[in-house]
């Protein structure tokens, strides 16, 4: 198959229907899949050029979940979070094309594993104090933004933070689609500009798999509603830590 300058086998095309399919599962609020994505695309563009692949892909999904999940955004831990995260994909712009994305992806999967080794031993502690000091929202913050400048691995973070903060379902879900339609397109003229991984031909590969990302969207609308809050903390504590070590054996 052909898109324009792009040559993909039939291996190449279900890789990417399934990736697209599981994106969109992930912006209706299944958290933390979306990492099982980055090996599969990485498989089929390159580590870097994947990225901005994607981007456009995510960045449409997320303006679906801004209009579904819009009326549970809590702005107020938005606004502690996103001037982090807008940080850290500054400082993702400018280190992330000289690190090694081997030994990146490695080190995030490792860290990402202990944290949520960190939360499940918080989840069951007999006390739970919600941290609010603005060290706490600037380190996820920092680690969030570099992380999906370079690796689209940002969503271990923030759901570490949104799981600490103790927000109910449908308030995490919301205000996640809210941060990562902003940072998103924060990062579009800095893929395009900058890296020059967003490209006319890789427009057209996200429009060849809009449907694919749309259809998983609305899948996954249809689990969460079905869920409970305990059961849905649970799905993305788990999931997050289960999509970490995925990558970690990945590479």
């Amino acid at each position: 198959m052909q898109i324009l300058s792009y040559y993909f086998s039939i291996l190449d095309c279900f890789i990417l229907v399934i990736c697209s399919f599981i994106i969109g599962l992930s912006k209706a609020g299944i958290s933390s899949i979306s990492i099982l994505t980055v090996s599969g695309l990485a498989y089929v563009f390159g580590g870097k050029s994947s990225t901005g692949v994607v981007l456009p892909m995510l960045l449409f999904a997320d303006i679906f979940a801004v209009k579904y999940y819009n009326r549970h955004t809590d702005w107020s831990i938005l606004k502690r979070l996103l001037p982090w995260m807008v940080l850290g994909v500054l400082i993702g712009v400018w280190f992330g094309k000289d690190i090694s994305e081997v030994v990146f992806k490695k080190s995030m999967a490792v860290l990402i594993v202990i944290t949520v080794i960190s939360m499940i031993w918080w989840e069951n502690k007999p006390q739970k104090n919600v941290p609010n000091h603005w060290s706490f929202a600037g380190t996820i913050g920092l680690m969030a933004g570099f992380t999906t400048m370079v690796g689209n691995l940002a969503g271990a973070f923030s759901n570490i933070y949104f799981l600490t903060m103790r927000v109910t379902k449908d308030i995490f879900i919301g205000t996640t689609a809210w941060l990562f339609l902003l940072i998103n397109a924060f990062k579009i003229p800095l893929h395009a500009f900058i890296w020059h991984t967003i490209v006319w031909e890789s427009l057209a590969i996200n429009l060849v798999l809009l449907p694919f990302l749309l259809a998983g969207f609305f899948v996954g609308v249809q689990v969460v509603k079905r869920m409970d809050e305990a059961r849905y903390r649970k799905l993305i504590l788990y999931l997050t830590g289960f999509a970490s070590i995925f990558i970690l054996l990945s590479l």
